[in-house]
């Protein structure tokens, strides 16, 4: 039997919302992984920590929302690393730990576009193979790619977790943008 494929979906999931959902539904369904794991990031060198979540809160929200999918699991992997969590490193650890496994690196294409400020990029492209999936105002051109990056022809939705924080904190009844365990648990502790 082959190596397990396995796409890492990093973020800060500031909570994971249906959109990240149906985008690794849709790549264990119709791209062929046999797993998707949410590896929640405890800070991510590019953006500002003013807004993020609790760690415990976001890996609950993924946890719950996950659910009983067979193909999906919620990952602290990035916690009990050094930080800042950069995904090179990650990817490397990952490789060392889970040798049974073959790990596919998913990114939108807006982080595409500015993947070159990512720390050490180019290691990350030579090591690991990367999917992108679209997101609208940021094309990508197929051509351009390195065999190791693959453009994905996946539903797009436009839904963001900044939306998500902003609806609560204004008292929107937003429950239909996550899935509803992690609505319930929100609404007790938010």
């Amino acid at each position: 039997m082959g190596k397990l494929k396995t796409g890492i979906f990093s973020g800060s999931f500031n909570p994971v919302h249906i959109g990240h959902l149906a985008l690794a539904n849709y790549l264990c369904e119709y791209e062929g992984l046999n797993e998707v794991w949410f590896m929640v990031s405890p800070q991510n060198p590019l953006k500002a920590e003013n807004e993020l979540w609790s760690d415990e809160l976001r890996i609950k929200l993924v946890e719950l929302s996950i659910g009983d999918y067979p193909h999906f699991r919620a990952s602290d992997f990035e916690f009990h690393l050094p930080r800042p969590s950069y995904s090179v490193y990650t990817l490397e650890k990952l490789r060392e730990v889970y040798p049974e496994r073959d790990f596919y690196f998913i990114i939108g294409s807006d982080n595409w576009t500015c993947f070159d400020r990512w720390f050490q990029s180019e290691r990350i492209i030579a090591e690991n193979q990367l999917l992108i999936y679209p997101r609208s105002g940021h094309p990508v051109d197929e051509t351009k790619l390195p065999p190791t990056v693959h453009l994905l022809h996946t539903p797009v939705l436009e839904i963001s977790s900044t939306f998500i924080r902003q609806a609560l904190s204004e008292g929107k009844d937003v429950r239909y943008f996550i899935h509803p365990n992690a609505w319930e648990y929100l609404r007790k502790v938010k």
